[in-house]
C-alpha cells in the first residue's frame, strides 16, 4: 500500500467513527429519555387487560390505586389521554398437595426339626420374628396468586414504563390489590427518579438522593 492509499484510509476512519459514534445511543441514554418522558403524562388511560373477567377485576384496583396515588388524571375517555396502560392480568386460586409416607418391615417365624444320619440323631429349634409399621402424611393447602404485567404507551406508540408485579396476597390485602398497589408504586418511584434525573441530582446508575419536596409518595 502507497503512503497515499494510507493517508486516505486514516482520513476515511477520522470521519468515519465519529458518524457511527453519533449513530449509537448508549443504552444509559435511552433509558434516561425513556424515563423523562413520564414526566410529560398528564392523564392516563387504564385499558381493558387481557385476561377475562379475573383481568377486569384487577382493572379497577389499578384504577383506585392510581387514583388514590394522584400522580395523574385518570381519565374514562382515552382520547384525552396522554397515555395507555395496557397489558394482561390474572388471579388464580389452586391447592398445592405435599405428600410423605414412612416405613418399617420384618418377617419372621418359629419351628422345630430334627436330622438323623447314620451315626447322630438330633434335634434343633428355630425362631425369627417380623415387625411391620407404615404411615403416611398428606397435606392439601389452598393458595391464592394474582399477577400481571403492564406498559405505558404513550400517544405515539412508544412504551416509555412497564412492569411485571405478581402477589400471593398481602398482610391486610387480597392477591389482586397487592398487584395493583405494587405496580403503583414502581411507577411512583420511577416517576421520582426521572424528575431527579432532570434536575440534575442524579447521576444515571448510581446512588439515590433526597425526593424533591412536593413530590408524589407512595401510598402506605
Amino acid at each position: 500500500m502507497t503512503r497515499q492509499a494510507v493517508w486516505r484510509c486514516a482520513a476515511l476512519t477520522l470521519v468515519l467513527v465519529p458518524a457511527l459514534r453519533a449513530q449509537v445511543v448508549e443504552p444509559a441514554e435511552l433509558e434516561r429519555e425513556r424515563l423523562v418522558e413520564l414526566l410529560k403524562i398528564r392523564r392516563v388511560y387504564v385499558d381493558r387487560l387481557a385476561g377475562g373477567e379475573v383481568a377486569a377485576h384487577i382493572r379497577e384496583m389499578i384504577l383506585a390505586a392510581l387514583h388514590s396515588a394522584r400522580l395523574f388524571v385518570v381519565t374514562e375517555n382515552p382520547e384525552r389521554a396522554d397515555a395507555v396502560l395496557r397489558g394482561s392480568a390474572e388471579d388464580l386460586v389452586y391447592t398445592e398437595t405435599f405428600a410423605s409416607s414412612e416405613g418399617l418391615s420384618a418377617r419372621g417365624s418359629l419351628g422345630t426339626g430334627s436330622t438323623r444320619t447314620a451315626e447322630t440323631q438330633g434335634r434343633r429349634t428355630y425362631a425369627s420374628v417380623g415387625v411391620g409399621e407404615h404411615s403416611s402424611t398428606r397435606i392439601a393447602e389452598r393458595r391464592h396468586e394474582a399477577s400481571a404485567a403492564v406498559r405505558l404507551v404513550n400517544k405515539e406508540g412508544d412504551v416509555i414504563w412497564a412492569t411485571t408485579q405478581e402477589s400471593t396476597g398481602g398482610k391486610f390485602r387480597g392477591a389482586s390489590a397487592d398487584v395493583a398497589d405494587k405496580i403503583t408504586r414502581q411507577l411512583l418511584a420511577d416517576y421520582e427518579r426521572a424528575r431527579r434525573m432532570q434536575g440534575g441530582r442524579e447521576v444515571f446508575g448510581g446512588g439515590q438522593s433526597p425526593a424533591r419536596e412536593g413530590a408524589p409518595k407512595a401510598p402506605n
